[in-house]
């Protein structure tokens, strides 16, 4: 779809009820594609349609089109309906009726079944107390399969819940033909434990288990995927809640301030922003300079200084001087917002994975339908009368659906799931795990990710005749007034070698260049000795004429080409030496990427910063030149996937910031660092909780894995159906058999599900 927005076009983002799968979104796209001057797009994921329609159609038209393919729809609620410290509970309400479902259901299905595998507990008269329990788990309980193969049949399709609902209602239709007009009413009935193979007229037997349990074990899984699912807008929502909610706005005189919430700043107000704030929306700096961290919208952990006529983003925090700054954008217009959007666009974007079962089920359903047609005819044709050719193609209907069927993905999900959160990862719901096989390329953001995201100190270079721990203890205490990101990190070093620094008096912020003051050094041999102290850049010390000798000259241009950030230190009238600091490279990284190619994977530094600082980076953690992409704005990440998904790769992203959370959407699979922002962590399908690359290896094997377990699954769940299908369509099928059957199948889903908690991690 054209991402351009036509002006003469309106737009809507339709809320949507009723999908069951993937292809349920792709049916009411199609619905709404067909109407003039309409372009629809669906996300499964949201259960939103985003759609842009010209001035003759009516938003009434766009929803009775949705209700046409037999969904429903409904307009956006006002801002005030969605806000608020409630949001949370009005977000669990659409989950909330299925979860009820399934809770009356398994409480009514558990005796059901119990009673019709165990013939101690088959009473007189119990197969009565069965119909009693098992009738409204089949036609209440079961109400959304019904209800969604009454809409694949008027579209000529079938999935899962047309077999669910064809196989339930057809176990429960027979029980009641057997109980009302049959044997299978009369008191004493028994289902005797025999495996064996014989014919009979079906009329003494009942499959109110079958029914029962097919319908709670499928609704379990289903509770289960929504709830993952529901998290899918969450990411949005996280980042909205990125921005000050107050700010600070400067009256007509210059000097009163207003506090007024940050929805009623307008374009040219003057606002404050002291340091630790947030800045409440972009604008330009009038008066006042200071280091701003933006970290959060562009990852990169170097500060950005900034002053009179520098442009600011909202949501970025102030971390030095007091700021005035004049607002030029607000609201939906802000960077924030605009990310925000760009979340949303590839959100929608993103090809959702149909179920498996789903698809199976396509092939499957018109086989049995076929199959069932075919038994009958058969046993009509042959002249063995209605009653038997009946209960053989009802047999035939009962068998097909199977009770393994609804443990297959759940059950797996469910012991993958919990291994994973033992071992860090959290997999948001089964469709992420298919994109996991395919991945061939992984895109990794530097800052927060292959590296701490943090400034700490590289080296400390003395000059000739000085000592190197002199010259970091003297810089830490200076530095240590100052709340500057490098500052910190030279301080924090300084006090873990030194312990406690010397006092510092007469500090003051050189505006751009460094800091100075008076460092009081009480282990000097002449008591009470002060030394006039500069750190900062080279400019500052010769200002003081300082100037740094060719051996640090050469130091400090050697740490900025490969990345490091040195800053000068002098005093009492010389310059004394160099220190270094930069964002260092996590541990694990150079392991975890060595790992990455050995599952055939290609791996790709992306970031924004600069191309010497990333070329550094790669070549310390084992990643090709070719592979490094720098410079690279927060909103163009989103650009750089979708260019490699272009050529054909299949991408798995891996990040933390603000700034990844689109491209994380937009990736075939995105991985998200804990120790990152909440907004990449709810874009992403997985959770990375320690924030360790190692466990992103991982989390793609494990994900594997899982995958292979659901497979696998399915196969046995449909296996043991096609084998016993023969027997129903030969009027063969016993009720003991068919239940042991579907016993034997669900202990082996069980069993080969349990088998991913031996899963052992690369990961220390």
């Amino acid at each position: 779809m054209d991402t351009h927005t036509d002006p003469t076009q309106q737009q809507v983002e339709l809320a949507l009820t009723g999908m069951t799968c993937a292809s349920c979104a792709n049916r009411i796209e199609r619905k709404l594609n067909k109407l003039d001057g309409v372009t629809a797009t669906v996300n499964y994921a949201t259960e939103k349609a985003k759609v842009s329609y010209a001035e003759g159609v009516s938003t009434d038209a766009l929803v009775a089109a949705v209700e046409a393919a037999g969904y429903g729809a409904a307009l956006p609620k006002p801002p005030s309906a969605e806000g608020g410290a409630d949001g949370a509970g009005d977000e669990a309400d659409p989950i909330a009726p299925l979860r009820n479902r399934l809770v009356v259901s398994a409480v009514l299905s558990v005796p059901v079944i119990a009673m019709a595998m165990a013939p101690a507990l088959q009473f007189d008269n119990w197969q009565w107390l069965s119909l009693t329990l098992a009738a409204p788990v089949v036609v209440w309980g079961a109400w959304p399969f019904h209800k969604a193969a009454w809409t694949n049949l008027r579209h000529g399709t079938s999935t899962m819940d047309t077999l669910i609902s064809l196989g339930t209602l057809a176990a429960l239709g027979w029980s009641l033909y057997a109980l009302f007009w049959g044997t299978a009413g009369v008191t004493g009935m028994t289902h005797p434990f025999e495996l064996t193979i014989e014919r009979s007229d079906g009329s003494g037997n009942i499959y109110l288990e079958a029914a029962a349990g097919v319908t709670t074990f499928i609704l379990a899984g289903r509770y289960f995927e929504q709830r993952s699912k529901r998290r899918a807008g969450a990411a949005l929502k996280a980042l909205l809640e990125l921005g000050a909610k107050e700010v600070a706005v400067l009256g007509p005189d210059g000097v009163t301030e207003t506090k007024v919430p940050v929805e009623q700043l307008a374009v040219d107000d003057l606002f404050v922003v002291r340091p630790g704030e947030k800045i409440a929306t972009d604008g330009v700096v009038e008066r006042g300079s200071s280091a701003v961290d933006a970290s959060m919208l562009t990852g990169e952990s170097v500060p950005v200084e900034v002053g009179e006529g520098d442009p600011v983003v909202g949501a970025t925090v102030n971390a030095g001087g007091r700021l005035v700054v004049r607002a030029t954008r607000v609201g939906g217009d802000t960077q924030l917002a605009q990310m925000a959007r760009l979340v949303e666009d590839a959100q929608n974007g993103k090809a959702q994975v149909q179920r498996l079962a789903d698809r199976i089920s396509g092939i499957f359903v018109p086989i049995v339908i076929v199959l069932a047609a075919g038994t009958l005819g058969f046993w009509l044709g042959t002249g063995n009368g209605l009653a038997a050719a009946f209960t053989a193609a009802v047999a035939v209907l009962i068998i097909a659906c199977p009770c393994a069927l609804g443990l297959a993905t759940p059950t797996a999900l469910m012991v993958g799931t919990g291994r994973g959160a033992q071992l860090g990862i959290l997999i948001k719901g089964p469709e992420v795990l298919e994109s996991t096989r395919s991945v061939d390329t992984v895109v990794l953001d530097k800052t927060g990710t292959v590296t701490t995201g943090k400034m700490t100190l590289r080296d400390v270079i003395a000059g000739e005749g000085e000592d190197a721990a002199e010259v970091l203890r003297y810089a830490g205490a200076l530095e240590d007034a100052s709340e500057h990101p490098i500052a910190r990190a030279i301080a924090d070093a300084a006090r873990e070698q030194h312990g406690d620094l010397p006092a510092v008096e007469d500090f003051a912020n050189v505006e751009g260049l460094g800091v100075q003051g008076v460092l009081l050094d009480g282990t000097d041999p002449a008591e009470g000795a002060s030394h006039a102290v500069l750190v900062g850049r080279p400019r500052l010390l010769e200002e003081w004429s300082q100037h740094l000798s060719p051996e640090l000259t050469s130091a400090l241009e050697d740490a900025q080409r490969t990345g490091g950030t040195a800053v000068a230190v002098g005093w009492d009238g010389r310059a004394r030496g160099v220190v270094v600091v930069a964002d260092a490279i996590k541990p694990t990284s150079a392991t975890a990427i060595a790992q990455l190619r050995e599952l055939g994977l290609r791996p790709v530094l992306l970031t924004g910063d600069n191309a010497v600082v990333a070329r550094t980076v790669a070549a310390e953690v084992g990643i090709d030149e070719v592979d490094v992409i720098a410079d690279v704005l927060p909103a163009d990440k989103v650009d750089v996937v979708k260019r490699l998904q272009g050529e054909g790769k299949v991408v798995a992203m891996v990040g933390d910031g603000v700034n990844d959370a689109a491209a994380l959407a937009q990736a075939d699979l995105g991985l998200a660092m804990g120790t990152g922002t909440d907004v990449a962590i709810e874009a992403s399908d997985l959770t990375l909780v320690r924030g360790d690359l190692q466990v992103a290896v991982d989390a793609i094997r494990l994900s594997r894995r899982t995958l292979a377990t659901i497979k696998g699954n399915l196969f046995w769940a449909f296996a043991y159906n096609v084998a016993a299908l023969p027997l129903a369509a030969a009027g063969l099928l016993n009720p003991m058999l068919a239940g042991a059957a579907m016993a034997f199948s669900s202990v082996f889903v069980v069993s080969n599900s349990l088998r991913l908690r031996r899963f052992r991690a690369t990961a220390a």
